[in-house]
């Protein structure tokens, strides 16, 4: 399972028997800007209105306590 920190935005893979820490979840519909695995990778990702939604996320996750989220991508 691959969750997004929600602070740096930098992506941690856990494995299936790995303790997974509680996460908020993404679910969304798909647009022309949408973010891959792979792109999260390129520096210019940030410049995608997807990358936006995922920095969202991430922000209301803290703000709702949870330091990690899942996102259909």
């Amino acid at each position: 399972m691959r969750l997004i920190n929600a602070e740096t935005i930098e992506i941690q893979e856990y494995a299936s028997d790995d303790h997974v820490p509680p996460f908020a979840i993404l679910s969304h519909t798909w647009g022309d800007q949408e973010c891959t695995l792979q792109d999260m990778k390129d520096s210019e990702v940030k410049s995608r209105t997807g990358y936006t939604k995922i920095k969202r996320c991430c922000e209301q996750a803290l703000q709702d306590g949870l330091h990690w989220v899942w996102v259909d991508t």
